[in-house]
């Protein structure tokens, strides 16, 4: 089977843009979290969400720096920060000027949501104006595969092009399709990931119905809180996290920089409910189960879990029960980085794979922050409450689920 290897990463988030500005405030336990100040959310329940910082500064979010001004006016957010994510990961791979075989590098960039913000206000515009108002470009700008397809078209990629819609395991699904594609020999190298837009009223308004997110909203830093007592519901993000994956031969032979390795990829489903996890995280226990099975790893061989860890009553707790069933009896920790991120939705899988990938690199393991008064299920297993923790990891796993019981887990580890 050939080999699968990270050559490039790109990110999104709402605690830094770049790559190494969102990891330096992740492992530092800086909140993304904030005030929502691009609508009016005085009537809506929470308050708060997690969007990229605009500017002109390192580590803030310039799109028009990638993005043509002009192109912009026709594409949705999600969109544009999958674009923007995909020139990180692209130019850190070392593929802007890339003179090999086009027809055999691929893009692989779904969303859970797409352009909902877009629909909303052509939804409006339509009521209010007629017909006649309804922009050529809104189909476009609303359909979930265009951020792979503008990203194809940028870059003159012509290998394999889809899109992921798996809910909050978009991004994660799509990393592990895209490494199969490269190792059924579909292609050599894919730019694989998510992105999310969905930060707006219709899309605040539809999770604060199901009374699914945190209304902690005159402390947004400390509102994403899993395994906390206190917690409340989840934090709505935004933004976009995309990696380059190649082929090892391929890597090797253009003198590519090389991260780690996507060594396994599991994928189940809980059959269970449609927004509920099925009891015990028993979907997710297959999922990582499949996915070590798929690496040739046991259990023992892993050193970290990028949990999924949303800061919800059922979903922070079955998954919990899940990765101490299959881990009990190791040395493996785990963590929620959506604690300072919030929950990007259909990007948050691939944000977190590449946060695996850094605590390779690195040799840290982000925390866990506002974990104050951890649930009694934790027992005495390592959540890295509030501070990074200084250890080795060889081996990482990244946890996504989904509404409608969809799961994933990925395993990266490091090359050797």
């Amino acid at each position: 089977m050939r080999r699968v290897v990270i050559t490039g990463m790109g990110i999104v988030v709402p605690n830094g843009t770049g790559v190494e500005y969102a990891w330096k405030n992740v492992v530092g336990g800086v909140s993304g979290i904030r005030k929502i100040d691009a609508f009016d959310a005085s009537d809506l329940p929470c308050q708060i969400a997690g969007v990229p910082v605009h500017g002109t500064e390192p580590g803030q979010y310039n799109p028009d720096a990638v993005v043509e001004v002009g192109l912009q006016r026709k594409l949705d957010k999600s969109m544009i920060y999958g674009m923007v994510a995909a020139d990180e990961a692209i130019r850190d791979a070392g593929l802007i000027d890339y003179d090999g075989d086009k027809d055999r590098v691929g893009v692989s960039i779904g969303s859970g949501i797409g352009g909902m913000d877009t629909i909303y206000d052509t939804c409006i515009e339509l009521h209010e104006n007629g017909p006649r108002h309804v922009s050529p470009f809104f189909i476009p700008k609303a359909i979930i595969n265009m951020t792979a397809g503008n990203v194809s078209i940028k870059y003159g990629f012509r290998g394999p092009n889809l899109a992921v819609v798996t809910a909050c395991a978009t991004s994660a699904h799509s990393i592990g399709e895209a490494a199969r594609l490269i190792q059924h020999g579909d292609a050599d190298i894919m730019v694989a990931g998510g992105t999310e837009g969905a930060v707006c009223k219709i899309g605040v308004a539809g999770f604060c119905a199901m009374r699914a997110l945190s209304t902690r909203n005159d402390n947004p830093t400390a509102a994403s809180r899993p395994w906390d007592k206190g917690r409340d519901g989840f934090v709505m993000s935004e933004g976009a996290g995309i990696l380059v994956l190649e082929e090892y031969e391929h890597a090797v032979a253009r003198g590519a920089k090389i991260y780690a390795e996507v060594a396994g990829y599991g994928l189940s489903g809980d059959a269970h409910h449609i927004t509920a996890p099925a009891p015990g995280g028993e979907g997710g226990l297959r999922a990582m189960r499949s996915a070590l099975k798929d690496a040739g790893l046991k259990p023992a061989d892993v050193d970290y879990i990028n949990a999924h860890g949303t800061s919800t009553g059922l979903g922070d707790v079955g998954e919990l029960a899940a990765v101490q069933e299959l881990f009990c009896g190791t040395n493996a920790c785990m963590s929620s980085t959506k604690s300072t991120t919030g929950h990007l939705l259909g990007a948050a899988g691939a944000v977190e794979a590449i946060f695996c990938v850094l605590a390779i690199r690195d040799g840290v393991v982000p925390p866990t922050i506002n974990l104050e008064d951890p649930v009694d299920e934790v027992g005495d297993f390592d959540l890295v409450p509030n501070v990074a923790k200084k250890r080795k990891v060889d081996v990482a796993i990244s946890n996504s689920f989904g509404f409608g019981g969809t799961n994933a887990s990925v395993v990266i580890k490091r090359v050797k």
